[in-house]
């Protein structure tokens, strides 16, 4: 299949797809494309975002067949096969004999390089490691002059992940600031995500606007793009005195604001009927995981804000009221919230 053809047949699965590299298409043309036209068939939408447990568990399902199927005995000898030089050509091999990718994707309906990602993360022993040490982070920074970005390596000498040691780098390369922000800093951070907002819609419209109609064009872009699947590591870079995800956190106050005209929604009265209004619209909903949650339709629930401010509030409810809430099932929560909490919160409104 050419590469136009790839584009115009992922396009109807992958809407960004003219966004992606020209080997990430061949790649997703060879591996996806028939999977995506099947769950067509069977009335399955392509899905991004956040892995339910649903899937989760089709993965681990995924990974113990083909572990049994080949007699590789471990997850990490499967999705980590560079750590096991000795065993790399014979795992390789199987790998092909049996068709690890279409083996590993079965039954999701995701691009198989974010299932694929998601496994290593899963299966990966040197996640969830707990808190950086200050000898690690020493070692962390004295390894980055060493190495640079080179994150597989340097994850390998300290037995982290590849993402763990590239997030904490990005937290301590520089005097990071803790306190308030400073007006100036909140100024820096604005004009940092409305220069990258503004790149992505030249970009997406360099093919559909003449140089006159770019030079003098007003952009105007749909809310959600004020903060869906920002960059948030160069935004980071652009701030230069907070790491990414203090930039994250303060971008969706200053929306929160902005929409709301800064009102305090989720303080006093407002606050416990937003608790309460939250609490009734999931459990009305009757989901199995918060995957399945329409957040940005549930932030009328609270008021006009972000989607992000309502996970952050649902968040925090669910830590402060729920006991034992880490080993408690999506639903389980939320039936735990509405027949414990909201009594609770209707008496004290």
């Amino acid at each position: 299949m050419d590469l136009d053809t790839a584009k115009q047949e992922l396009e109807e699965f992958i809407p960004h797809v003219r966004n992606m590299s020209d080997g990430s298409i061949r790649k997703m043309a060879g591996r996806d494309l028939v999977r995506f036209k099947q769950f067509k068939k069977q009335g399955m939408a392509v899905k991004f975002g956040r892995f339910s447990q649903k899937e989760n568990n089709q993965i681990r399902k995924n990974v113990e067949e083909f572990l049994s199927i080949t007699g590789i005995d471990s997850a990490e000898k499967l999705l980590f096969t560079s750590r096991y030089p000795e065993d790399k050509g014979t795992i390789n091999r199987l790998k092909s004999e049996h068709l690890f990718c279409e083996k590993l994707s079965k039954d999701i309906p995701r691009p198989w390089r974010l299932i694929y990602y998601r496994a290593r993360k899963m299966f990966d022993p040197n996640n969830y490691k707990g808190r950086y040490t200050k000898e690690e982070k020493e070692k962390l920074k004295k390894y980055h002059a060493l190495h640079g970005n080179d994150w597989k390596k340097i994850s390998e000498m300290m037995s982290r992940s590849n993402l763990s040691v590239a997030m904490k780098y990005s937290e301590i390369k520089s005097a990071i600031n803790y306190g308030p922000w400073s007006k100036e800093e909140t100024q820096k951070l604005m004009h940092a995500v409305e220069e990258v907002i503004r790149k992505r819609m030249e970009t997406e419209d360099a093919n559909s606007l003449s140089s006159s109609e770019k030079s003098n064009r007003d952009i105007s872009i749909d809310r959600e793009k004020l903060y869906q699947k920002l960059p948030w590591t160069e935004i980071e870079a652009k701030v230069g005195t907070r790491y990414w995800r203090q930039c994250k956190q303060r971008w969706t106050t200053v929306l929160t604001n902005k929409m709301t005209k800064g009102q305090q929604l989720y303080r006093g009265t407002k606050g416990l009927q937003a608790k309460i209004s939250l609490i009734k619209r999931l459990y009305e909903m009757k989901v199995e995981d918060a995957n399945e949650v329409n957040w940005e339709e549930l932030s009328d629930a609270i008021g006009d804000v972000p989607r992000t401010y309502v996970q952050t509030k649902f968040y925090r409810m669910k830590v402060s009221c729920v006991p034992f809430w880490q080993n408690k099932t999506f639903s389980e929560i939320i039936d735990y919230l509405f027949e414990k909490k909201l009594p609770e919160l209707e008496e004290k409104l």
